[in-house]
């Protein structure tokens, strides 16, 4: 079994695709995972690029993943010691890289500067990684 690391952006195509994970993979997202979905989604709705309907139908297919959340001491010490060793304003992203060091095989990422920028302290994999055949 492969253990990945998903970020909204993953977690919101993932939904715009209606893709199922094969089950040989386990998907894991630090908690804080499903408010920034959400935002990104009302968001959308809000400036008139995605109707209601549609984002409910992204949430519900992002709540059916196999997605184990979460977001203990341990990890967000690690996410404050790698957003401030990168020079991150913030923690967040650094939330998904503490996650992929201590519990997955691989970060899927979507953003080619953000890849290039952890590329030397985990590894990233690409959505068709994720996707892959069974």
């Amino acid at each position: 079994m492969t253990r990945f690391v998903i970020g909204p952006d993953v977690a919101l195509r993932l939904a715009q695709l209606q893709a199922v994970v094969p089950a040989r993979h386990q998907l894991l997202a630090p908690t804080l995972i499903r408010s920034q979905v959400l935002a990104q989604l009302y968001g959308l709705v809000r400036r008139g690029e995605l109707d209601r309907k549609a984002a409910e139908r992204q949430l519900d297919h992002m709540r059916g993943l196999r997605l184990r959340l979460l977001g203990d001491r341990v990890l967000q010490s690690l996410a404050w010691k790698i957003a401030d060793q990168l020079g991150w304003p913030d923690t967040f992203v650094a939330e998904y890289i503490a996650l992929t060091q201590l519990q997955a095989d691989a970060f899927v990422c979507m953003d080619p500067a953000l890849a290039r920028a952890i590329g030397n302290t985990v590894t990233v994999a690409s959505i068709d990684d994720l996707l892959g055949s069974a």
